[in-house]
């Protein structure tokens, strides 16, 4: 497999290069794993912090145009951790915090901002699809800014 520098994988994730993507897995997926296991997660929780914090990252690029001070494994492990650490506040669990051996990076407020609005995004497809064919249309066309007599007439 090809190995990969950091402006290389930022490109490869700008372009959505499956390569990039299969090599940031293979190669990082294994450390965040083992550092949410050891604070209270799963495999499947890892998964889905491994997931928000590659589509935080790809949001941050898409949207600043994001260059790194560190490594892209640092800033990856960063993200996860922080998108974790937030993920058992809202769960409410108290727990020790497994010791850090790698040095780790100082993240802005952007991170979070998008993990949420990345959040409210699921959360309100999900009351969204619950909602009768009827109402859903309506929403539709609210959202298309349709002029509410004629949302009323059709």
């Amino acid at each position: 497999m090809k190995e990969y520098k950091a402006e290389e994988i930022l490109d490869g994730l700008r372009n959505r290069d499956t390569n990039v993507l299969d090599f940031i897995y293979k190669n990082y997926f294994q450390q965040i794993k083992v550092f949410i296991n050891k604070n209270s997660g799963t495999d499947e929780d890892a998964q889905d912090i491994y997931q928000d914090g590659v589509l935080v990252i790809y949001q941050k690029i898409k949207n600043d145009n994001l260059t790194l001070s560190c490594s892209f494994n640092t800033y990856l492990y960063s993200v996860c951790r922080l998108l974790w650490l937030k993920q058992l506040e809202k769960r409410k669990k108290s727990i020790e915090y497994a010791e850090e051996s790698e040095k780790l990076v100082e993240l802005d407020d952007d991170i979070l901002k998008f993990y949420n609005s990345n959040e409210r995004y699921v959360i309100y497809q999900d009351h969204f699809k619950k909602l009768s064919q009827n109402c859903q249309k309506i929403l539709e066309l609210y959202m298309a800014r349709i002029q509410l007599k004629e949302i009323a007439n059709k």
